[in-house]
């Protein structure tokens, strides 16, 4: 049989698996019966898997094939939100107030069924191949656990010359896949700014200093950064989503706090972002005769896509599903992936699989929606692109 044929005989298997994993969502380190269920499954194959690493305890690393050829990596991220789900399915998570609104039940059972497959061809592989179940990806920093523990550099297992990893994606059809060499996803930095000021009666301001009217003047003033301290052809978003102030209508607190996340794709941004954006509050709080309390909270690095490993994706995308299922990425998202720690590392690209039904016309619901639910009919295309990228990487190609 073909590659694609053994693919649809394994697909209501790996569909069924996926479906077992998306009734029990658990979020970031807390993923201990998604953990037990992938490796019993890996068991299932009498394959060995190193169980957990420091920080990292739910994390699952197996390897197939001749240690000795080059090793390239396969990931899936395996931990849920904190959202309830509203899909409706009869798969629905069984845990409330979690659910898998980010697909990461789909990846997961995706690299199982890759794995499954090679496998049975693992002798005949020009290359090992090392799969990692990942922790704590919304937020948690799972990747980094991992990087740090070895799984990378032959601490864990034989050492990674490339890696590969996918998400599927709410705006691409089923059947589509997309990247793009460099950038492709943002650094995710925060920060938290206090304005500390001087309490009094609302009705007489002059007797102490206003904090809330400082942040309200910083949230317009960050939006300054953006459009006359950055270049227009270098994007960056500084979004502030959270401000508390105050307990009463008619008293001025004594503090005032702005929450904001900032996206850069760049280090020269992202540094410049910091230190611009905490010069700009300082001044604010001066002006305004307050105090400034400072925190600048380091998210993940921008992803940024190898070029040689991402042209080489869009080459097996094209000659494994057609040329008109392989979809250069215009320009890069905004939103953050700690896959980014791995690419620090090593050569390797991370790719957008599409889940929208091919026969629907009114979209799909978005990532991190609570009606949010990965289509079982994209799981044969992660997994094709898994194995095509293994069967056909040639050693030496990520030197």
């Amino acid at each position: 049989m073909s590659i694609q044929d053994v693919i649809e005989k394994r697909l209501p298997a790996v569909a069924d698996l996926r479906h077992r994993l998306h009734r029990i969502p658990e979020l970031a380190f807390e993923e201990y019966k998604t953990a037990a269920a992938i490796r019993e499954q890996v068991d299932g194959l009498g394959i060995a898997h190193v169980d957990g690493v420091p920080g990292a305890e739910t994390a699952t690393i197996a390897w197939i094939g001749d240690t000795r050829k080059p090793c390239i990596a396969l990931r899936a991220d395996i931990d849920a939100l904190p959202i309830d789900e509203q899909t409706g399915c009869e798969y629905c998570s069984t845990h409330p107030g979690c659910m898998h609104a980010c697909g990461h039940d789909g990846h997961s059972a995706t690299l199982f069924g890759a794995l499954s497959i090679l496998n049975e061809i693992s002798d005949d592989l020009p290359v090992c191949v090392k799969f990692l179940w990942q922790p704590a990806e919304e937020g948690g920093g799972g990747a980094e656990k991992l990087v740090a523990a070895g799984v990378l550099d032959g601490r864990i297992g034989p050492k990674v010359s490339a890696i590969f990893g996918l998400h599927g994606w709410p705006a691409l059809k089923v059947g589509t896949v997309a990247t793009k060499p460099g950038p492709l996803l943002a650094a995710t930095d925060n920060f938290l700014a206090t304005f500390i000021g001087k309490g009094t009666h609302g009705a007489y301001p002059h007797l102490g200093a206003d904090p809330i009217v400082a942040a309200a003047e910083a949230v317009t003033s960050v939006q300054k950064f953006v459009s006359r301290e950055t270049d227009p052809t270098d994007p960056c978003v500084v979004t502030i989503g959270k401000m508390s102030a105050g307990t009463a209508v008619n008293v001025i607190p004594d503090a005032a706090t702005i929450e904001a996340t900032v996206r850069t794709l760049n280090d020269a941004q992202r540094t410049h972002a910091q230190k611009s954006l905490e010069r700009r509050l300082r001044g604010i709080a001066l002006a305004n005769n307050c105090e400034l309390d400072w925190t600048w909270l380091e998210g993940y690095p921008a992803t940024i896509n190898d070029p040689a490993m991402a042209d080489y994706v869009a080459t097996v995308a094209r000659a494994a599903l057609g040329q008109s299922n392989f979809i250069p990425v215009a320009k890069p998202s905004m939103g953050g992936e700690d896959f980014a720690y791995y690419l620090q590392k090593v050569p390797g690209c991370f790719f957008l699989i599409g889940v929208e039904p091919i026969d629907c016309s009114t979209g799909c619901p978005s990532l991190h929606s609570d009606r949010y639910d990965f289509t079982d009919a994209a799981l044969g295309v992660g997994m094709r692109m898994f194995i095509e990228l293994a069967t056909h990487f040639k050693p030496g190609a990520a030197q």
